[in-house]
């Protein structure tokens, strides 16, 4: 554990807050968290209901990343829902949580370039907009690894593709989830087609901002034939570096993320803050970012290394409606009592993050002692 418990945090991070037409109780959610525990063929193991049930007093739990497809797959032991029994198992997962009086997303993912051959169908290449390579590694069976050289994708493949996040929607209503997130953020598909590093494409999914963000309207488009503009987050990472990602004019690029989000109405905006977790960051990083919050028009969700009294202090100057909390949540089933009280906070195992059994998974510590009056 930590040396030092962190201050009680003052009531705003507890306060509850509206998502569509849902009282969340709180203003602490669970972010994505890849961990590699799924079985080899996509199904959420067991020990994930206890995994996710013991943090069901988020606001908000946001599943791991979760592959719309085959194709989708970029690591080893990460979970679908595209069959059935994979969607069994989520149903599954996601009615324990909601016993315990918890509500929860699935966050739908492809992966685009970052995979390898023998991931994939066929030992097929992964996909992406433009058949540049990245400067990334995966997880296979035997480590980590080079991603593989991706192909371009044909216009009538990208139509696919935005047929098949419609269909993981879909799949993701018939499993129960209260919602879905598109994972638009960390150098992934969505985010590929974003950013003019990784789509150099000259037809009508590359080339201006505009068209480069025509991906990510298609598919909130089409998940939003299947759920209510209250049901839907989009996930975003403007200064994002993670998997060889980066753009010329981040500002113009998600400036018109913005504009096209905003006209389609999703709930909620997500945003890796990169140069937030820095207190020193760049006034470049933090001019965008107080942008975005200022322009996107539902509610804003930060995440990026905060701690609970940087977490506070976003809530209290209105600069995030809600703090999603990454490791802190994996280490601290029982999170927002631990912040709310003043707990200790357990420190994440660094060795048990990705993979593995459920040691560093399942068996972190619950705060035994009783709160405060």
């Amino acid at each position: 554990m930590s040396d030092h418990a962190p201050p009680a945090s003052s009531p705003a991070l507890h306060h509850p807050v509206l998502l569509g037409n849902v009282v969340l109780r709180n203003r602490i959610f669970m972010a994505p968290m890849t961990r590699n525990r799924a079985r080899p063929d996509g199904v959420a193991a067991k020990s994930a209901t206890t995994y996710y049930t013991q943090r069901a007093s988020a606001g908000l739990i946001l599943s791991e990343a979760t592959q719309i497809s085959p194709m989708g797959k970029g690591y080893l032991d990460t979970p679908g829902i595209h069959t059935d029994d994979q969607v069994a198992a989520w149903s599954k997962i996601v009615r324990a949580v909601h016993e315990l009086g918890g509500r929860m997303f699935l966050q739908l993912w492809h992966v685009g370039r970052i995979s390898h051959t023998s991931l994939l169908p066929g030992g097929a290449s992964p996909v992406a907009p433009s058949a540049i390579r990245a400067r990334a590694r995966t997880l296979v069976d035997h480590g980590m690894i080079e991603a593989s050289e991706p192909r371009t994708l044909s216009t009538r493949e990208i139509r696919q593709i935005v047929a098949d996040y419609r269909q993981a929607a879909h799949r993701a209503a018939l499993a129960g989830f209260d919602g879905v997130e598109l994972h638009a953020a960390g150098g992934y598909l969505i985010d590929q087609f974003l950013r003019s590093g990784s789509n150099a494409r000259q037809d009508e999914y590359g080339g201006s901002a505009k068209r480069r963000v025509r991906f990510l309207r298609e598919v909130t488009e089409s998940v939003l034939e299947v759920w209510p503009s209250a049901q839907i987050g989009v996930r975003i990472s403007p200064f994002g570096t993670s998997n060889d990602m980066h753009d010329a004019e981040p500002e113009h690029t998600f400036g018109e993320v913005v504009t096209v989000l905003n006209a389609l109405g999703p709930a909620y905006l997500h945003v890796v803050e990169t140069a937030l977790a820095d207190e020193g960051a760049a006034a470049r990083q933090v001019a965008l970012v107080t942008e975005l919050r200022a322009t996107w028009n539902g509610l804003y969700i930060a995440n990026g290394g905060y701690d609970s009294a940087r977490a506070e202090r976003a809530i209290t100057e209105g600069r995030a409606d809600a703090i999603a909390f990454g490791r802190l949540f994996l280490a601290n089933p029982d999170l927002p009592r631990r912040l709310r009280f003043g707990g200790p906070l357990n420190d994440p195992d660094l060795k048990t993050l990705y993979g593995g059994n459920d040691r560093g998974y399942i068996d972190y510590p619950i705060w035994a002692e009783a709160p405060p009056d």
